[in-house]
């Protein structure tokens, strides 16, 4: 037995190993896709490249287990299949649940290897992900000034350079719009050629323009007519532009914490109760406010022809003593007074509905990360009670077979868990949504199993006409069993 789970463990971990570095690799991929004009063109070091894909692929392995488990569970039950190994172990008196055990404690220990990682590592992983993101698509591209284009992403300035030689290097035909300036000075400078170097720690760009003019005009209100206007002649001139924006500056982590996806189980946990405690508090504290409101309202609003002139002024606990000979004037008054108390529920009661809403979704958020930690987790198990038993009933292995096997399966988990993500995150259904792929998968993983280890035939129609025989009789025996308790009750 043991050289049997030996040769077992050998043929699950391999694949488990290779689907899982090409899933991780396929979806840092895509991100890679999606964030490369944020990347290209900065002059961003290879470390802090790296440094990216690194934290990017960490918070890919909650999403890539679940993939290697269900191909490799697949890949390996097919191969024994169509290598006649699954016939040779049940000749042996090995059963199928028998072979399935040692792949089913690897993946067991995956479980809580992935619960683990979602749990301590991810939030880590997470967080220097989403500052690194954060500081990469913030930081300005290089410094690139083409020929024949305005660049203005030197603040202050626009530049716009007619011609560059690539061996020299000169520029020709430089223009210079400086708007670094008062708002009412205007400033254009002109050059026949000029030369674009950096400094030595790359904080400046020296531009040196030989043969130019330079123009100046101030341009306030009051002076209209007579605005000054000076000109000034060149052979050289050197500009400096400050550089220290273009620089790759990291935020700081403080400002990331708050993030849900940056929380482990206990500090969601902690939040959740405390989004709750405020919950309630606000409701109190609406509900106290709404009800004096409504109290001054009734009082207001039922007043009879007479009272006194100070009744506008009176509270819900003086207010009987107050009413007193009311002329129409006061009446008026006071009839708008309710009239303005009631609006004044009508707008407070919309905005704490709105307030609650934004609550119930934030709560919400919380709840879609922290169970996203169980839910990623327990699909190791769940779609290994679907990969194995099914290459074990199509008996192929390679490449093909299980992977559309595989791709199917877990689009179709995936795309239910992002309808119910999607409906609790918009307060649609409660948290408990989350587990609905899972329950989803539980059934068909048990459907597999059982018409796995009876050694049925997709084709065979025997098998189903035999579980609808013994569901049948299962039915009548309950059926008497609760007529002799009823008689004998």
């Amino acid at each position: 037995m043991r050289k049997i789970d030996r040769h077992i463990l050998r043929s699950f971990i391999g694949p488990l190993l290779l689907t899982f570095s090409i899933a991780v690799f396929v979806l840092l991929m895509q991100f890679v896709w999606k964030y490369i004009d944020d990347m290209v063109g900065k002059g961003l070091s290879v470390s802090v490249i790296a440094e990216l894909l690194f934290y990017a692929s960490a918070t890919f392995v909650p999403m890539a287990l679940p993939i290697a488990v269900l191909f490799a569970s697949i890949m390996t039950m097919g191969n024994f299949g169509e290598k006649y190994e699954l016939i040779a172990m049940k000749a042996g008196g090995i059963s199928l649940r028998r072979a399935m055990m040692p792949m089913a404690v690897v993946v067991t220990l995956l479980t809580f290897v992935a619960f683990y990682f979602a749990n301590n590592v991810l939030p880590a992983a997470t967080l220097k992900y989403r500052m690194t993101l954060y500081d990469v698509t913030r930081k300005k591209p290089a410094v690139n000034i083409r020929p024949s284009e305005y660049y203005s992403e030197i603040e202050g300035y626009v530049i716009r350079i007619n011609e560059k030689d690539q061996e020299t290097g000169v520029l020709k035909d430089i223009i210079i719009y400086d708007h670094t300036q008062r708002p009412t000075q205007s400033s254009l400078i002109l050059a026949e050629s000029g030369t674009m170097q950096t400094s030595a720690d790359g904080q400046y760009l020296l531009f040196t323009l030989y043969n130019g003019h330079s123009y100046t005009e101030e341009v306030e209100e009051s002076n209209r007519e007579s605005r000054p206007f000076t000109s000034v002649d060149f052979k050289e001139q050197v500009i400096t532009f400050d550089l220290s924006s273009f620089a790759f500056d990291k935020s700081d982590k403080e400002s990331f914490r708050s993030n849900c996806q940056m929380m482990n189980v206990v500090q969601l946990d902690s939040t959740t109760r405390r989004i709750k405690a405020d919950a309630v508090q606000r409701y109190k504290d609406f509900t106290a406010s709404t009800m004096l409101k409504l109290a001054l309202y009734n009082r207001y609003s039922q007043l009879k022809e007479k009272g006194s002139k100070d009744v506008c002024k009176a509270t819900p606990f003086n207010f009987e003593k107050a009413v007193n000979d009311l002329d129409t004037e006061n009446r008026l008054r006071t009839l708008n007074r309710a009239r303005a108390i009631g609006d004044q529920i009508l707008s407070d009661y919309r905005v704490y509905t709105q307030v609650m809403k934004s609550d119930g979704e934030y709560l919400a958020r919380h709840y879609v990360v922290w169970y996203r930690k169980y839910t990623f987790s327990i699909a190791c198990i769940v779609l290994f009670l679907v990969g194995a038993p099914f290459g074990s009933i199509v008996r192929k292995g390679g490449l093909g077979m299980p992977l559309v096997a595989s791709v199917l399966f877990f689009v179709l988990y995936y795309v239910i868990d992002m309808i119910d993500e999607k409906a609790v995150r918009g307060c649609a259904i409660n948290e408990y949504g989350m587990w609905i792929a899972t329950l989803v998968f539980i059934p068909i993983g048990i459907f597999l199993t059982v018409y796995a280890t009876t050694d049925a035939s997709p084709n065979n129609s025997r098998w189903y006409i035999r579980m609808r025989e013994k569901l049948g009789k299962i039915r009548p025996k309950r059926k008497k069993n609760n007529q002799a308790d009823y008689k004998k009750d």
